[in-house]
C-alpha cells in the first residue's frame, strides 16, 4: 500500500528545523520517522507523520515549502542479509531505489520507507515475494507497523 511522506525544504539557518517540529507538535501531529539531508544552502526533511495532509497544510500556512510524496513501508526482519534480500528482489525486477530510511521501530523487526522508481510494480514484486507492506494507518502509527 502506498503511504504519504511529508517533505519539507528547510533553509540551513539556525532554528528552522526546530520551528518545523514546533508547528507539527502544536497541531498534534506525531513524527513516526524522519530523514534529514542537507546541502550548503538548504535541507530536505522527509517524514512519516500521523496526519500528512494536515502537516503539509499547517507548514505551508507558516511559509514552508512542503509537499506529499508517495512511498511504501516494507516490514523486514532484523537479521543479517534481509536488506540485501529485498534490494536484490527489487534489482532483479529493474526497480530503482531513489532513497530509503528506517521507520522507527518498537519491536524485534523493523520497517523501511522506500521511494522507488515504480511503486505499482514494486508493490506487486514485494507482495509476490512474501514481503509485508504497511498500510497507511499502520505507518502513521508506528506501533502498528512492526512485529512485536
Amino acid at each position: 500500500m502506498v503511504i504519504k511522506q511529508l517533505s519539507v525544504f528547510i533553509e540551513n539557518r539556525e532554528g528552522r528545523l526546530e520551528h518545523v517540529t514546533e508547528i507539527l507538535s502544536d497541531h498534534g501531529i506525531n513524527i513516526a520517522s524522519f530523514s534529514l539531508a542537507d546541502t550548503s544552502e538548504y535541507g530536505m526533511l522527509r517524514m512519516i507523520v500521523s496526519d500528512p495532509e494536515k502537516g503539509r497544510n499547517v507548514l505551508k500556512e507558516e511559509g514552508f515549502s512542503a509537499m506529499l510524496t508517495d512511498v511504501i513501508a516494507v516490514k523486514i526482519a532484523q537479521k543479517v542479509g534481509t536488506l540485501h534480500e529485498i534490494l536484490k528482489v527489487l534489482f532483479d525486477a529493474s526497480i530503482s531505489v531513489e532513497y530509503m530510511y528506517t521507520l522507527a521501530t518498537a519491536g524485534k523487526d523493523t520497517s523501511i520507507i522506500m521511494k522507488l522508481s515504480n511503486l505499482t510494480k514494486a508493490l506487486q514484486v514485494l507482495e509476490g515475494n512474501s514481503y509485508v507492506v504497511c498500510a497507511a494507518e499502520e505507518a502513521y502509527n508506528i506501533n502498528n507497523c512492526v512485529d512485536k
